[in-house]
């Protein structure tokens, strides 16, 4: 598959999971025998933010960006690959109203799920439309960027993180949980349509995933690492998912 048929592939994928109320792992069984709301604590949310915005919580992620993000009053937050808008609403939290959160997705279904959420009554949390490699901000318009398990799916991934730091502020700090892989897929993984919505078949190396971010200009620091998650979520592929902060 090309670029643009791999996004066919996952936008048609989240129509179908925004439009149906199921998730990624709908289609392909890469969660395993856990369930969403196990995937949701073992991927780093807690009992309140899973109450806090039930509705928009689709487990789709791979950890908690919000959560490590360091965000505060009065920040401009960018969330990329936004969904129903789950780890948008829980920054808004924190930004308050003198704060504000955009969501970027493309899938129109999405965006629209997502403005239509009970949470989104707040009016410091917008929502658009657009290809994170050609995201829809002015330049040095955000304080931070959060991304959960999606840029994996971008098939330009430095584009993706070039995009970042020109809609960043001078010292503005972007926080990802993503999917990484520890080894190269075979080729027929990695045409494989449920893996690459999955958030598999579009992963790379955790090495080359570091010298893209580093290329577009970022300093970067892991976080945190977690390949146990191969085995509890990716039947023992060689995944793991990665947190990391970076900054201009």
């Amino acid at each position: 598959m090309d670029a643009n048929e791999k996004k066919e592939v996952i936008k048609k994928r989240f129509q179908e999971i925004a439009m149906s109320g199921g998730t990624c792992c709908s289609g392909g069984g890469c969660c395993g025998d856990s369930s969403s709301s196990d995937i949701s604590r073992a991927i780093g949310y807690s009992e309140a933010d899973i109450e806090a915005v039930p509705d928009a919580n689709m487990w789709l992620g791979c950890g908690n960006p919000a959560s490590i993000a360091e965000l505060k009053p009065g920040d401009i937050v960018l969330d990329l690959g936004s969904g129903a808008g789950f780890d948008c609403f829980l920054a808004a939290q924190k930004v308050g109203n003198s704060g504000k959160v955009i969501g970027v997705d493309m899938t129109p279904e999405m965006v629209e799920k997502a403005r239509l959420m009970p949470e989104n009554m707040a009016t410091h949390v917008e929502f658009r439309q657009g290809d994170i490699e050609a995201l829809p901000v002015e330049d040095s318009s955000v304080d931070v960027i959060i991304s959960n398990c999606v840029i994996n799916l971008a098939p330009d991934k430095e584009k993706v993180f070039r995009e970042a730091f020109r809609g960043l502020k001078p010292g503005g700090r972007l926080y990802i949980s993503d999917m990484v892989l520890l080894d190269e897929l075979p080729e027929d993984l990695k045409n494989d349509r449920d893996l690459l919505a999955g958030c598999v078949a579009g992963a790379v190396l955790k090495e080359e995933y570091l010298k893209l971010l580093k290329r577009a200009g970022f300093s970067v620091e892991i976080l945190a690492e977690d390949p146990d998650i191969s085995k509890s979520q990716y039947k023992g592929l060689p995944v793991e998912s990665l947190k990391l902060k970076a900054w201009v």
